[in-house]
């Protein structure tokens, strides 16, 4: 089922480094009308190396696409069975987020994240025609029963050995959740998550909430290995840490890992595995920002503090066994100063001035089920905020890092310090709610020694009478980046975003790192979030950009939706193109 949509036709030209091949995208011009804010335009061509490529977005599958068996997107209970709305209408989640291609036994299969409560996965078998254009021909449900569910799966990659490594984004608050004495105290953002264990939101009482929800089974990064027959059996890599897992990047060395985390104050984590190729043992580590300029989206150099080592199944048998916060750590108040009892330790993670202690034995576990605080504690900082995906330049051992927001905790002296009390205020920035990305220099053995902006949105105003008018963001940069993909030997950054009052249409740009230079190459209805950007360079003699739009009409705009089957979530691809393999000299 493949559908061609709207592409731009003009063409601009923008130079590559010496030495490397070059890609120019035909501009995908700013959504004016509302025609073509309803739109998804994708370049019409490429030029590739002096070659002209026609290229379009391809859509593979619509959110309740009915996939042989299956309805693309529904979301299933423990039994498999599609849980209901509000309404008592089986509950088509449009959050469709990364969307992986994945080689296996000579066949193509893709993972698609739906980013719900309770999440899903789908397992779609993709056709490759010989022109390079894709079908989708089947689809089910990946059973997470024996894990206790999936939660809120965000971005994700693809492992070296070509596994799909997903991500639980915003794990719930397992302090708040242990205090609850009424049902009214639980973050409603939660409740829906029960349905996967047969309960109703709005029927039950806060006693089966507890037991039907255990906060520490989710916020983890999530593989998933498919064979060549079709079947998908995930893990949760638990001794990668429980954050708000944007997304996990293996490096080439098949050891380490990079682990982006979503949300406010916030770290940054590095996971090295005991064996190359095996996420189930490692060493976790969370970096610490010292800061070496203020300028723009600022620079400092990074050290990594130690949280220990540790594998899945002592995790897990931690888990499983019913380990609480107040399990973990005994916690005293704060001072009006930051400062903290004789033998307790501060922590601002996620914006919460608190005073903890670890209780003997507890280390470990506090490590894996805690990571933010536990971080904090130890001294990391858990200042960024709105972390989103990450990509790697091979060739220069560059980590490509999106900040979508810089403030809160990143700003300086943010309202009079209330993200520093508990923490040692590392990043002191000028606040910039357009975001950046940012580069991080990679030593020979994957470990980020600098980190400093590369490219950042410029917050702007616009008169009530221009055609740009309540865009907060020059439509000419990028807003809010969020999910990135870099094309090696193009020396091509291409760049997502999520933003709200940023820009009304939400676009993928494409980033010369040479010329420093952006060309916008699509552009998503109102509403939407451009999510799983991620280049393919040569899937059996093709290349492919993926990119998905999420909740059209969701997240703004919901006054435009003139019909229900506008706001299906889009799963597709910019392409196809030829294999585009990174040169060597």
């Amino acid at each position: 089922m493949r559908r061609h949509l709207l592409a731009a036709t003009a063409l601009t030209l923008v130079p590559a480094l010496a030495g490397a091949s070059e890609i120019t995208f035909a501009p995908v011009p700013f959504a004016r009308t509302d025609a073509e804010k309803r739109a998804v335009t994708a370049s019409a061509s490429a030029e590739i190396d002096g070659k002209k490529v026609d290229l379009g977005y391809h859509i593979l599958a619509r959110s309740g696409d009915k996939l042989g068996d299956h309805v693309f997107g529904a979301l299933v209970d423990r039994q498999g069975k599609v849980v209901k709305s509000d309404d008592g209408a089986d509950q088509i989640s449009v959050d469709a987020d990364f969307t992986s291609l994945l080689r296996v036994d000579g066949k193509l299969y893709s993972v698609t994240h739906f980013e719900s409560r309770p999440g899903a996965m789908y397992l779609t078998q993709v056709e490759q025609a010989g022109d390079g254009t894709l079908k989708a021909v089947s689809t089910r449900p990946i059973d997470f029963s024996g894990l206790g569910g999936l939660w809120v799966p965000c971005a994700g990659s693809v492992t070296p050995w070509e596994t799909h490594l997903g991500s639980e984004e915003y794990p719930a608050d397992a302090r708040a959740i242990e205090a609850a004495t009424a049902l009214d105290q639980i973050d409603d953002y939660i409740k829906p998550m029960v349905r996967y264990e047969g309960l109703n939101p709005r029927t039950m009482t806060l006693a089966e909430f507890k037991q039907a929800y255990r906060p520490y089974r989710f916020g983890y990064p999530v593989e998933v290995t498919v064979t060549g027959a079709g079947e998908a059996t995930p893990a949760k890599h638990y001794s990668m840490g429980r954050v708000a897992v944007e997304l996990a990047n293996v490096m080439p060395d098949r050891k380490t890992v990079y682990i982006s985390d979503d949300g406010t104050n916030v770290g940054l984590f590095m996971y090295k595995a005991d064996v190359a190729g095996d996420l189930s043992a490692g060493t976790l580590y969370a970096a610490k920002w010292t800061q070496t300029s203020a300028e723009g989206a600022g620079a400092a150099d990074i050290s990594w503090v130690d949280l220990g080592h540790a594998d899945d199944a002592s995790v897990r048998k931690a888990i499983e066994g019913g380990a609480t916060f107040s399990d973990l750590f005994d916690t005293a108040k704060i001072g009006e100063d930051g400062s903290c009892p004789e033998g307790f330790k501060g922590s601002n993670a996620e914006g919460a001035a608190e005073c903890l202690k670890v209780r003997p034995g507890m280390e470990m576990a506090a490590s894996r089920l805690e990571t933010r605080r536990y971080a904090s504690m130890m001294g990391a900082t858990t200042e960024f905020r709105k972390m989103e995906g990450s990509t790697l330049n091979p060739a220069t051992h560059t980590l490509y890092l999106s900040m979508s927001a810089i403030e809160k905790g990143m700003e300086k002296d943010a309202k009079k310090g209330k993200y520093e009390l508990g923490g040692r205020n590392d990043i002191q920035l000028t606040a910039n709610k357009c975001g950046a990305v940012y580069a991080l220099t990679l030593d020979a053995e994957f470990r980020a020694t600098k980190m400093e902006g590369l490219v950042a949105g410029k917050p702007a105003k616009y008169a009530a009478n221009s055609e740009f008018a309540g865009n907060t963001c020059d439509v000419d940069g990028i807003a809010n980046p969020d999910n990135i993909t870099y094309m090696p030997g193009y020396d091509t950054l291409v760049i997502g975003e999520d933003t709200g009052s940023g820009h009304q249409n939400d676009a993928v740009w494409a980033y010369n790192l040479n010329a420093k230079s952006l060309t916008r190459i699509l552009s998503t209805p109102y509403g939407s979030e451009t999510t799983s950007v991620y280049w393919y360079p040569n899937l059996n003699g093709h290349g492919y950009l993926m990119g998905v739009v999420q909740h059209p009409y969701g997240e703004s705009d919901e006054d435009k939706l003139t019909e229900a089957g506008q706001a299906r979530a889009y799963v597709g691809y910019v392409g196809p193109f030829p294999a585009m393999d990174a040169k060597t000299n």
